[in-house]
């Protein structure tokens, strides 16, 4: 509950706007989707109809913070307690601070409510009790879900002081890094301020966009709250699987490049439509120790503008704040800092009369189209198989005649190779559907395969033309999947060899091999009369199909329909982003 002195005082801090937008239910499985479509290199989204992405310029409809101004940045702090004190007025109790945070529950608890009485001072430090947990729990929210850096309050000590800062960039800078983190495989969870991101979507994607019970012609600043309220839209059935399938099915018809041009401009407060310009400032954004490159030629069309070939993006260095605290990150940030200060010299201009087909063409070369699986897993296995056996057959009738010992060494291991797959699945078909359920059987059969392995590498290592030529006398068995499929679960990746099937590859394709070793492991039957669970991780077993792609971790093998190439400015943009962000 807020008194008029408060009101005032967020106001002058320039939160005013933001204040307003209430709590709005986030989409899970959209936001999910739209992570696994972004490119940390180029800071965009990879659509099917070219890169996008949130600009200053959405902040600043969207959020209606300030996206001009002093950049946000100051001193790292490890402890709470002297700093609690100097701006709240009050010590956080025992287990409500730790590590330089404070948890919002005890902001909430202490200072939700503002004696009309208090002195000037304590309504201060009510004040900036409410703006940390503003910030915390929105622009800024950590992925602890409940904790907020102190180090944001000495930015509230003077009120006029505060509003001079460029909070909207500061939030667009921390949703940056917060999507680049979320887009990599080691990461599960994801921060920021989501109720910007999934509105950016509602404005510009025609996917799972709620119909509104409202008349949206009457619209309020902040454009958030054209979401606010009633609204319906079926979501029993859309989980990530319809998202994917939705952004890779995506058309230009489906894309509202410019949302906010028929919006009235007179509800615009002047000083955002002063600093509008700054949507198309190719620069640094700057928060603490995030800083994120703000690209707005990649994504003209935004804009209004015809979208050209982007220049190569100039790398940079995400910096951590480290674990020390009494560092002021303006010393570690100047080549950052000084980039934010040409931000008007670098807005980017349309050139006209520019015909798009260059740039498209341009596009499809350096990007990945479709994220979701083309295929059934079961026919990706069946093709698995029958290349396994075209490789056995190939290998048992080629000549070695000419070759020298090197060549036919590596003849040996590829047959050798093969046929042991080839082998295991035998094995394992016999095993899974002797008792399907004896899923303990299973493991220890599978530890006894580790162990016959280690052995054989053992002999192999002491020996290898020894141990590959009597391997070689063992007769060919080949495995018929015409009823059972199998595919490999808890296989360390060492040294055998994983074949690599060039794109658009029929089934008697040339074969090239790719240097893996697997220890061994379990196989699964998941035909339709065995239930089997699955829940050993798969490390990095994969069907490569014309480039090597990262695969995420639980996500079965893949088989793209696309070759794909890389981006010329980073080598990492081919990399497959993780299927398993939770929102």
């Amino acid at each position: 509950m807020f008194t008029e002195k408060q009101i005032e005082l967020v106001k002058k801090a320039g939160f005013g706007y933001l204040r307003l937008i209430p709590a709005i239910s986030l989409d899970n499985p959209l936001i999910s989707a739209l992570v696994e479509r972004w490119r940390r290199e180029t800071n965009t989204f990879h659509m099917t109809v070219g890169e996008m992405t949130v600009t200053l310029e959405d902040v600043a409809y969207l959020l209606g913070l300030p996206i001009d101004g002093e950049p946000v940045i100051g001193v790292t702090y490890t402890a709470c307690d002297a700093l609690c004190v100097k701006y709240l007025g009050k010590l956080p109790d025992s287990g409500y601070a730790s590590g330089g945070m404070v948890k919002l529950s005890w902001l909430k608890e202490t200072f939700s409510q503002c004696p009309e009485n208090a002195s000037m001072e304590d309504v201060e430090c009510h004040t900036r009790a409410y703006l940390l947990y503003l910030v915390g729990s929105t622009i800024f929210s950590t992925t602890t879900g409940n904790k907020v850096p102190v180090m944001y309050l000495p930015l509230f000590e003077n009120f006029n002081e505060a509003g001079k800062y460029a909070w909207g960039a500061a939030a667009l800078s921390f949703l940056y890094r917060a999507l680049g983190n979320a887009s990599l495989r080691s990461q599960s969870t994801i921060s920021g301020c989501l109720t910007l991101l999934q509105c950016w979507s509602y404005y510009h994607l025609n996917i799972g966009r709620p119909k509104l019970h409202h008349d949206p012609i009457h619209e309020c600043f902040p454009f958030v709250l054209r979401w606010k309220g009633k609204h319906s839209s079926p979501t029993s059935n859309r989980d990530v699987s319809f998202y994917r399938k939705a952004l890779d099915s995506l058309q230009s018809s489906d894309v509202d490049w410019c949302p906010y041009a028929n919006i009235s401009h007179t509800v615009i407060p002047e000083f955002i439509l002063n600093q509008l310009i700054l949507g198309r400032s190719k620069t640094m954004l700057i928060c603490f120790d995030k800083a994120e490159r703000h690209l707005p030629d990649r994504c003209l069309r935004q804009f209004g503008m015809h979208q050209t070939i982007p220049e190569e993006v100039q790398r940079w260095e995400r910096k951590t704040r480290g674990v020390d605290g009494g560092v002021d990150l303006s010393g570690k940030m100047e080549s950052e800092l000084n980039e934010w200060s040409y931000r008007r010299f670098h807005i980017v201009e349309a050139e006209e009369d520019l015909d798009e087909n260059e740039y498209k063409h341009w596009y499809l070369k350096i990007t990945r189209k479709l994220v979701g699986r083309p295929v059934p897993i079961s026919s990706e296995f069946q093709r698995m198989n029958a290349a396994l056996r075209d490789v056995a057959h190939l290998a048992d009738n080629l000549s070695t005649h000419g070759m020298d010992d090197l060549q036919i060494q590596s003849v040996t291991r590829i047959r050798y190779i093969a046929h042991e797959y080839l082998r295991d699945h035998a094995r394992s078909s016999t095993d899974v559907i002797a008792d399907p359920q004896n899923d303990v059987g299973k493991r220890i059969r599978g530890k006894e395969r580790v162990r016959r392995r280690e052995i054989g590498k053992r002999k192999r290592k002491d020996d290898p033309e020894q141990y590959y030529a009597v391997n070689m006398n063992v007769p060919s068995q080949l495995y018929d999947d015409d009823n059972t499929h199998l595919y490999h679960v808890d296989g360390d990746v060492n040294n055998h060899q994983h074949l690599s099937i060039p794109a658009n590859a029929g089934d008697h394709s040339e074969l090239s091999p790719i240097a893996r070793e697997v220890n061994g492991g379990q196989l699964c039957d998941v035909t339709d009369d065995v239930d089997c669970d699955i829940t050993d991780r798969v490390d990095e077993c994969k069907l490569s199909h014309g480039s090597d792609q990262n695969m995420p971790p639980g996500s079965h093998p893949t088989v793209d329909v696309m070759p794909q190439s890389t981006l010329s400015s980073s080598e990492e943009v081919a990399r497959q982003n993780d299927f398993s962000v939770l929102a």
